[in-house]
């Protein structure tokens, strides 16, 4: 949502009449969600197109949708239809709101979207979500209007956990989300000496394939793909930011030689560690 993302950048949040989006993107109906998740208010019926497939939307309905989806409205302009926006930064302060956000509201195998009515009647929503919204906005303490935000976004996704198909959605949430949590902390304490998927399994006393299958319902990634992603920051963040020599950086990350240490960031990010560094000197 191409004209809102400084706002989503600033503050992790934003709530916007869609119409509005739409004329400050040069009345472009063409978006992506970036790395944010989504919720529409819609307050009548909609037409949209998300990853080329259309989509008529009663009016009534919260539309959810999940990072990186493309998305193109039909009839949306003169209607009053909100757009809220955030990051998982700014929602996910708990294991539960883990659970609300990998959840098949926002991930769902079947549909790009996901379907529900809202709480409540249009007069209800305006006066009660986004009046009091815009309320919390204009004080100054800007926490407690994050704290609303927060809050608000939690109730829209409660009611859509009303009309889930529970029986297909995995029922160990709880479990996944506390096991890969204490995977990223062992991560962030061992990747220079440990890059195996089997070790971190040991740690956790789960399979490698336990640990793969939580990892990738939580966050969408395997458990290599998430070690792989994490030495690799720390690989580009020290070619780009430490004065120390490659080979010592090699070392530090835990790496054989120089060599290895070259082949592995060359493999994972294109480029070879010599020509980041030559980039930003």
């Amino acid at each position: 949502m191409y004209q809102v993302t400084d706002e989503l950048k600033n503050n992790g949040f934003s709530i916007n009449l869609v119409s509005d989006i739409i004329e400050r993107n040069n009345f472009s109906r063409k978006f992506n969600t970036l790395e944010y998740f989504v919720i529409y208010l819609v307050t009548q019926d909609l037409d949209i197109t998300v990853e080329n497939k259309p989509y008529h939307i009663s009016g009534g309905n919260s539309v959810f949708i999940g990072p990186q989806k493309n998305v193109e409205f039909g009839n949306a302009l003169g209607k009053e239809i909100y757009a809220i926006a955030f990051s998982k930064e700014f929602f996910d302060k708990t294991s539960k709101d883990s659970i609300y956000l990998n959840s098949n509201i926002f991930f769902n195998s079947k549909s790009h979207i996901f379907v529900a009515p809202y709480f409540g009647n249009t007069d209800y929503n305006k006066i009660i979500l986004i009046e009091r919204l815009k309320r919390f906005s204009a004080i100054d303490e800007k926490n407690i209007y994050f704290s609303a935000a927060h809050n608000a976004i939690e109730s829209l996704i409660l009611d859509a956990h009303l009309h889930i198909d529970h029986k297909n959605d995995p029922t160990d949430h709880l479990e996944s989300v506390s096991l890969v949590n204490r995977f990223t902390v062992i991560l962030q304490r061992d990747y220079k000496t440990e890059k195996k998927v089997s070790y971190y399994a040991s740690e956790l006393r789960v399979s490698s394939r336990k640990l793969t299958e939580m990892t990738e319902f939580v966050y969408r990634k395997s458990a290599k793909q998430m070690i792989i992603e994490k030495v690799i920051f720390e690989c580009e963040k020290a070619i780009k930011f430490s004065s120390k020599t490659l080979s010592e950086i090699a070392f530090d990350l835990g790496f054989k030689d120089e060599g290895n240490f070259t082949n592995f960031v060359k493999k994972h990010s294109g480029k070879k560690p010599s020509d980041m560094r030559e980039l930003v000197s």
